[in-house]
């Protein structure tokens, strides 16, 4: 069958369409259009200056249809570039079909998430940071309490060892974190935002796990002063939090 007759170009629309409602983003349908156009696949680079998007941005995005089976990613160095590291090449697998989507999975959170991006988007900034952390600080505070029940008081902890608790709380639930200090600054390290991509698109949602860490803090130590040092949006490898 030809790819540019009228069912295959429906059934094409059809999986486009299946992507686009699976993962909630359209910046990523757009991306997925591109790679498919370039025979010989695309890179992060290529695609954040195509979209006018940072970098991490694309990869998320790439990542994301390479985990979903959508793209298949490819290890080589571009034509004269130089002894540096490899660039990642992500493009269509040489077996792809676009003739069915009865087994493109829907994943409700990251619609959910995409949603509360967008939502969060339409606000002014200030107020949108503070909702997003103040929701972060009773959530916290509820884990605090989960960890702690009614008997321990707030401020019978050290500071040290309720940062480690917090580190500890915040792993179990996606963020691989740790406690440290550098530079005479204490602070916790996310080394897995399991926000994903949603955080990267919209930054404001970082409040959220500074207000975690917030809530925490009051309930195992006391008032503490909290505040985002770095970040995926911003171009980091990591995240991290100041106390």
């Amino acid at each position: 069958m030809s790819p540019n007759s009228p069912s295959t170009s429906l059934a094409f629309t059809s999986t486009v369409s299946a992507i686009t409602n699976a993962f909630g983003d359209p910046t990523r349908r757009g991306i997925y259009l591109f790679a498919r156009e370039e025979s010989a696949g695309v890179t992060a680079t290529q695609v954040a200056e195509q979209f006018g998007v940072h970098p991490n941005v694309a990869r998320h995005h790439l990542d994301k249809l390479a985990a979903g089976g959508y793209l298949e990613v490819a290890v080589a160095r571009a034509e004269g570039a130089g002894a540096g590291r490899p660039s990642k090449c992500y493009r269509l697998p040489a077996d792809a079909k676009v003739d069915s989507i009865s087994d493109v999975p829907v994943r409700s959170d990251d619609l959910v998430l995409s949603l509360l991006g967008r939502a969060l988007a339409l606000l002014p900034r200030a107020a949108a940071e503070t909702m997003a952390e103040e929701v972060g600080q009773e959530y916290g505070r509820a884990m605090a309490h989960g960890l702690t029940g009614n008997d321990l008081a707030a401020g019978q902890r050290s500071l040290r060892s309720a940062m480690q608790a917090v580190a500890d709380a915040l792993s179990a639930h996606g963020f691989a974190a740790h406690a440290d200090q550098r530079n005479n600054q204490l602070r916790i390290v996310n080394n897995h935002c399991p926000f994903g991509d949603v955080a990267i698109e919209h930054p404001v949602i970082c409040a959220v796990d500074r207000g975690m860490v917030k809530g925490m803090l009051a309930a195992l130590y006391g008032a503490a002063d909290v505040a985002t040092l770095q970040s995926l949006p911003q171009g980091d490898t990591f995240c991290s939090t100041s106390v």
